[in-house]
């Protein structure tokens, strides 16, 4: 079974909803991968921003050179270094778990204010343990990132080729930020997924992904379209959730890489 499943593709967030970075490698926490969902962008109410109701975050795009994440947005670029902060604390939510946050810096947030076309802040969460996520179904508690929920998203390379089958215009798996893409043979078979590993580290699987509106935004303009939801919700609906990819944890640190086999 392990030899069908190698990672073809590894990815990183590091600002929640903005655009992702392609990795060879990735160093694995259980928080997610290094600069994971570090950081994210709130409201002057302190409330998350994401791609939901802001669809043109999709068009900030990250990168991580020497210590720093560079943005570029159009033609304009701004960066700051990965470790600085303010020292205030700052308490938000990230649906229902609180978290403990600090500002990055008044410039930086006033650029995303500016390109956004309101006032926000870019803020970080700093260690582990600062937001915490409680698995109703595992009876858990899980010390994670900025991420929706859990900290890494699995996704087969059969799930989306499966899917592509049935759309007239065909989608990347960018749509569906995954973190980890592996090569798979039966489509959605990371649902049932146990225990893994991938190179020096473990992975549990938690449950499949839970799909929302986020999906429709064709990461390439921002626009929002009617698709894959639509098709998804014919054939992947259960319980009222429309499933796609696969939330896992992992027990432990260490690299994984590109081409890196899954072990089970």
């Amino acid at each position: 079974m392990s030899a069908v499943h190698v990672v073809k593709e590894i990815y990183i967030y590091p600002i929640k909803s903005l655009a992702g970075i392609s990795c060879n490698s990735a160093f694995a926490q259980e928080m997610g991968f290094e600069n994971d969902r570090r950081w994210m962008l709130v409201d002057a109410e302190n409330q998350m921003i994401t791609q939901r109701e802001h669809r043109i975050m999709s068009q900030f795009y990250p990168q991580i050179s020497d210590g720093k994440i560079s943005i570029t947005f159009k033609d304009k670029k701004h960066e700051f270094s990965i470790n600085e902060h303010l020292e205030s604390v700052l308490k938000v939510n990230v649906w229902d778990d609180k978290s403990e946050v600090v500002e990055v810096n008044r410039e930086t947030s006033k650029w995303f204010s500016q390109h956004l076309g309101f006032e926000c802040k870019l803020v970080k969460i700093i260690k582990n343990g600062d937001r915490k996520h409680e698995s109703s179904r595992l009876k858990e508690t899980f010390n994670v990132s900025l991420a929706d929920g859990y900290p890494y998203l699995l996704i087969g390379t059969q799930s989306l080729d499966f899917l592509n089958e049935k759309l007239d215009d065909k989608i990347t798996i960018l749509r569906f930020r995954p973190n980890i893409v592996v090569s798979s043979g039966i489509p959605h078979e990371e649902d049932d997924f146990k225990t893994f590993s991938i190179g020096e580290v473990q992975f549990k699987n938690i449950k499949p992904c839970g799909r929302c509106i986020m999906v429709n935004n064709d990461p390439e303009n921002g626009r929002l379209k009617k698709e894959p939801l639509k098709t998804l919700s014919k054939y992947r609906n259960v319980d009222n959730s429309v499933l796609f990819g696969t939330n896992i944890v992992s027990l432990n640190s260490g690299i994984i890489n590109v081409g890196d086999a899954l072990v089970f």
